[in-house]
């Protein structure tokens, strides 16, 4: 059985903590990189008679 499993976290979980411990040794120039890579941005887009209208952002990026 995998560690994972057996902590009893799914591979998703697993995954994203790898991910932060990574994140968090680098040096503090890659690190200010790495974390704007964390970010994500949802944009939708309204459908009117089969053509799409200007897309915007979910939320507010900074």
């Amino acid at each position: 059985m995998s560690a994972w499993k057996a902590a009893g976290f799914s591979y998703l979980q697993y995954a994203n903590v790898c991910a932060k411990a990574v994140r968090n040794a680098l040096k503090e120039d890659l690190r200010v990189l790495a974390a704007r890579r964390d970010q994500n941005g949802i944009k939708f887009a309204k459908w009117e008679n089969g053509v799409q209208k200007e897309q915007k952002f979910a939320v507010k990026q900074e």
